[in-house]
């Protein structure tokens, strides 16, 4: 493909990929809208969420495996149509045991599109050549997902829209997206006599991940810590994911090639992943509810407050992507990425709810240039180490690992948030000399803030303001982690080749010393 006919493919790539992403996101803020309207429970307005992701992020290393069996461009077909029927059904949902339904097919298109679209663009371009357009694919992912709160705060204000329209709004994109797709991607159809499926590894991976992310979304909540629902569950999933892992070692076509994985440079980069993801997932979770209960902003004005971060990741992967595909090297903007990333999470470690808001946009920019330098520099570290054969599985292999980690890292620093908002909503009462009945959680579980009494309002808006500067402290010591694994990398040059040498690609031991 010529460089106008890769431009062409890549605006459908990352217009079909910018509402699958946006699509995971742009419910949080109109969520408890949807839930009154469809007079659901507070159990349900958690599965809403939990479901779409459940099934994007167990799925992921499975589509991955896919693109390297059978046509990627019929996959990625296959996909679309996936997501945009489902996102269809679930604006005409009728009550929540549908919408969740809906939602869960919603997020197996989700997952389909986020890691075919990252294999597409390796099928067509060259690792060196890749850093450019993979800072175009980093900024739309992660512009997505700061901006899906943002569009999902002026739908929900919109009286003339409604909450529908958070997922009518991706139909005529997908639409759009297909027909571009189907005129301008052009990718030779290899055909593969021996394809053997691995259905036993798939099936025990997306058990034994579906375990733990139900395990970490519950826990804390409806069941403690130290439970024997804990017990099951948290030890179900590692049986689960230990079966897994025996059976990828033995079968010829692994959903994740465990030979991949264990070299040292993937396995860097897949840690220093989780960092990134947790970066990524958390700044839009926690900083758009620290903006509307903390600080007393709308949906809208809160989703307005989130575009230092994505001017941060725009520019930054965008530019970091050209200057890897000049450069041939990826490990410097990665350290530098890593580095600015810390430096964000420590200041957002320091904000309470006084903070002047200059200091906090100077905080999520810094996060914002950290997350756009290194999430898709670290996709391409994988990438330039694996045959062209097995691109799809290590791409999803990557993906996945951040996607699961960024998974975990939210439920956690939520579960920290909540328990710190409770001891702070006590102390405040406590110090205002209001009686506490049930403890400080009791007054703050709640998020509808403007009915609480007035006093008890600005109180609950303080321990929610105050708090979340602990949990970007967490944060802070993971992108440190993450930091340690990257400076481990080897400094290795980009290849300007679509595949390994054939010595190498034959060799899964040659390839990892090249």
């Amino acid at each position: 493909m010529t460089h106008r006919e890769i431009l062409e493919a890549l605006s459908g790539l990352l217009l079909v990929l910018f509402v699958a992403m946006i699509s995971g996101t742009i419910v949080s803020v109109a969520l408890p809208q949807i839930i009154g309207a469809l007079n659901g429970s507070q159990s349900q307005y958690t599965w809403v969420v939990t479901a779409s992701l459940l099934a994007s992020t167990a799925s992921t290393p499975i589509w991955g495996k896919l693109a390297d069996l059978f046509n990627k461009k019929l996959l990625l077909q296959i996909s679309i149509v996936i997501f945009m029927v489902s996102s269809l059904a679930c604006g005409f949902a009728q009550n929540t045991g549908q919408l969740i339904a809906f939602r869960a097919i919603q997020g197996l298109g989700m997952g389909a599109l986020q890691i075919l679209a990252q294999v597409v663009i390796a099928a067509m371009i060259t690792p060196k050549e890749r850093g450019r357009y993979n800072g175009y694919l980093g900024a739309v992912m992660a512009v997505a997902t700061v901006g899906g709160p943002l569009l999902g705060g002026f739908i929900a204000d919109a009286s003339w829209l409604g909450w529908r329209w958070c997922f009518f709004i991706a139909v005529p994109f997908t639409v759009a997206a297909f027909a571009l797709l189907a005129k301008t991607l052009h990718l030779p159809t290899v055909r593969r006599a021996d394809v053997s499926i691995d259905y036993w590894g798939a099936g025990l991976i997306a058990a034994g991940v579906s375990v733990l992310l139900i395990w970490v979304t519950f826990v804390g909540n409806s069941f403690d810590w130290l439970s024997w629902q804990t017990g099951a569950m948290a030890g179900g999933g590692v049986v689960l994911l230990a079966l897994a892992t025996l059976v990828e070692s033995k079968v010829r076509e692994p959903v994740v090639p465990l030979h991949v994985v264990r070299r040292r440079d993937p396995a860097l980069a897949i840690l220093a992943s989780l960092a990134v993801g947790m970066a990524m997932f958390g700044g839009a979770v926690f900083l758009g509810q620290y903006f509307q209960i903390g600080r007393g902003y709308g949906p809208t004005a809160a989703g307005l407050l989130t575009i230092p971060m994505m001017i941060g990741v725009l520019f930054s992967s965008t530019i970091s992507g050209r200057m890897v595909s000049r450069s041939g090297r990826t490990k410097p903007y990665i350290l530098a990425g890593l580095v600015v990333l810390l430096a964000g999470f420590v200041g957002l470690s320091t904000i309470d709810h006084r903070t002047a808001m200059v200091l906090v946009s100077a905080y999520m920019l810094a996060v914002g240039v950290g997350v756009g330098m290194s999430m898709q520099n670290l996709v391409l570290v994988i990438q330039n180490t694996v045959p062209l054969r097995e691109i799809g599985a290590a791409s999803g292999a990557v993906t996945f690992f951040r996607s699961l980690g960024g998974t975990v890292g939210v439920s956690v620093l939520g579960a920290v948030l909540a328990n710190q908002v409770a001891a702070n909503i006590t102390a405040g009462l406590a110090r205002a000399g209001i009686p506490v009945q049930g403890g400080g959680g009791a007054a703050g579980s709640s998020l509808n803030i403007a009915a609480l009494p007035g006093p008890i309002r600005e109180i609950v808006r303080a321990a929610y303001g105050d708090a979340t500067g602990h949990i970007f402290l967490i944060s802070a010591a993971i992108a440190a982690v993450g930091l340690v694994a990257a400076a481990f990398l080897k400094p290795a040059k980009l290849r300007d080749s679509l595949d390994l040498p054939p010595e190498q690609a034959t060799r899964p031991e040659a390839a990892a010393k090249a």
